[in-house]
């Protein structure tokens, strides 16, 4: 089985990482890019770390701009791969931590909702060059997929699932819940329903706030979230969360959604974007049916979907059109407008590279003062 990584940034090259050192027995590994050089160099380093453990990793690299469909779809039908990790963006959202603390907070008021052209386009493009290779290949996809999963979803070239996010809050709160209940962390299952924006609040200030989701908490298969008061229910996740920059939690998702797909563990993970649907979700991967949610009693599939919906305003997405087209929160765009000058009402997917540019450009000239 071959697993091609196609972005080997922060998150991505975290996340080769740990595949290559779980599975170097088991699988193939391709990595893509534009940047050879530094690709066979971060590579090299991963390759002998699993030459320490008396591993033999497979690892070859290839060229590829995904801006480039036609060339990206070639290579893609050359290699073959099972899998496609991607990890791809023209300029990560926390781009804007590098600049001056005052500067940085009115930006990070505005969320990653706005932002969201600098990561579609790369991930649109790697999606249409899936398609047109006419490769059959599972794509797992790193970048924001809450929402990329959902646009791209509407025009069926939706990733199969998305990592991160919601799900790098799971463990931490099944231990808070453990401790609350006086249990055995092992002992406590839940499912957990919420858009990316419910993820960062929670793990930066310990409660949803208006931000809505769906929590059921089982003990030893026992349903006790009657028990637990949802006011306070995560009120222990940022002694721990609070500093995760290491994208190490975000990598151990994709460790577990890929096995989970893999190997048809039949095991229940959590996952944003599952078949092009907005925001977080419970799954399970069956044989014959994919991958499919896992509701809880009392709670149907419109009312979780309804609640990511919803939960995408607090992230600057005030709805998605069945085209694909992407209409923004005003308050979030205008903190955009303000500091640099951008500003978009709404986004159709033929549009979305040049209000990449145009983003990207206007943000340029503005950082350029302070970097």
């Amino acid at each position: 089985m071959k697993i091609l990584f196609v972005g080997l940034g922060n998150l991505g090259s975290q996340v080769f990482d740990l595949f290559l050192l779980r599975g170097a027995q088991t699988y193939t590994f391709s990595v893509a890019g534009k940047n050879e050089h530094y690709l066979s160099e971060r590579t090299s380093l991963t390759t002998y770390a699993a030459m320490q453990l008396g591993l033999s990793p497979d690892v070859e690299i290839a060229s590829m701009d995904v801006l480039n469909v036609d060339r990206t779809a070639q290579t893609i039908s050359l290699l073959k791969p099972d899998f496609i990790f991607c990890a791809v963006t023209l300029q990560p959202w926390m781009a804007i931590a590098k600049l001056p603390k005052p500067v940085f907070e009115t930006l990070h008021r505005a969320t990653p909702g706005p932002w969201l052209p600098l990561t579609l386009t790369p991930v649109y493009k790697l999606m249409q060059a899936v398609k047109q290779s006419g490769v059959t290949t599972k794509v797992i996809n790193g970048s924001f997929p809450d929402t990329i999963n959902a646009v791209l979803g509407k025009v069926g070239l939706a990733p199969l699932i998305g990592i991160g996010n919601l799900a790098n809050t799971v463990p931490a709160l099944r231990k808070s819940i453990a401790l609350k209940l006086g249990a055995s962390v092992e002992k406590v299952d839940l499912l957990l329903f919420g858009h990316h924006a419910l993820s960062h609040k929670i793990s930066h200030d310990g409660d949803a706030g208006q931000i809505p989701f769906h929590l059921t908490a089982y003990l030893s298969g026992k349903d006790l979230t009657g028990q637990l008061d949802m006011g306070t229910i995560f009120d222990l996740l940022p002694a721990t969360l609070r500093r995760e920059h290491t994208q190490l939690l975000t990598a151990a998702s994709a460790a577990a959604v890929f096995e989970a797909i893999a190997n048809n563990t039949g095991g229940i993970v959590h996952a944003p974007g599952p078949n092009g649907l907005v925001g977080a979700y419970p799954v399970r991967v069956k044989p014959e049916r994919g991958i499919e949610i896992v509701l809880p009693k009392g709670l149907t599939l419109e009312e979780a979907i309804r609640i990511n919906e919803d939960g995408q305003r607090f992230d600057g997405i005030e709805r998605i059109d069945e085209d694909g087209t992407v209409h923004f929160t005003e308050s979030h765009m205008a903190i955009l407008e303000e500091t640099f000058g951008y500003s978009c009402k709404q986004m159709a997917l033929n549009e979305v590279e040049y209000w990449a540019e145009e983003l990207k450009a206007k943000y340029s000239a503005f950082a350029d003062r302070f970097l």
